[in-house]
């Protein structure tokens, strides 16, 4: 068996791994190896669903954006809605805002934020659009009771910005939700 020698060479620089490379290498494989055993590498895609619940009779207009995508303008006649899908995006940053208008009323609200949404609707968002602001289907009790208030709007009697409306305050909820009826989703 023929012996192999290992010369050092002068001039010759031989490179290693440091230990901070090996580390920051294994940090970046964690976080994608994690991410992609969450399905968040290819995100899983959110169904979110708008519904005019005005209540009045009158039609919905709404116009939503993200920073890349513009849905264009749609009406809705009162109980219809409108739906769409998207992938959220791989930093969690993901944002989609609407502005809503019927008669001489107009706000605007911002429909899904990654952050905020993604322990509370779980991929099927729905939300349904009332004049005192929308409400997020609550897929817990399979009712509308996660309220908002408009963006654009201060609570009554408050120079403070805008705050969530109390949850479950039935005098808000509008048809099935009035009449206790769970809306259920398969």
């Amino acid at each position: 068996m023929k012996e192999t020698k290992h010369q050092f060479t002068p001039g010759k620089r031989i490179t290693t791994m440091f230990p901070f490379s090996r580390c920051l290498f294994s940090l970046v494989l964690l976080v994608f190896l994690v991410r992609w055993c969450d399905g968040a590498l290819i995100e899983k895609k959110v169904h979110l669903r708008i519904i005019n619940d005005l209540g009045n009779g009158s039609d919905l207009n709404l116009h939503c954006k993200s920073k890349d995508d513009d849905l264009g303008v749609h009406v809705l006649s009162p109980h219809q809605f409108f739906e769409f899908s998207f992938r959220p995006n791989f930093w969690a940053t993901t944002l989609y805002y609407c502005r809503f208008w019927w008669g001489d009323e107009s706000h605007w609200f911002d429909i899904y934020v990654e952050r905020r949404d993604v322990g509370r609707c779980n991929k099927q968002c729905w939300w349904t659009v009332a004049a005192v602001g929308p409400c997020l289907l609550d897929a817990r009790v399979h009712r509308y009771t996660l309220c908002e208030n408009w963006k654009d709007q201060k609570p009554e009697g408050s120079s403070q910005g805008p705050k969530a409306r109390m949850y479950n305050d039935t005098k808000h909820l509008e048809g099935n939700e009035k009449e206790g009826n769970a809306i259920i989703i398969y």
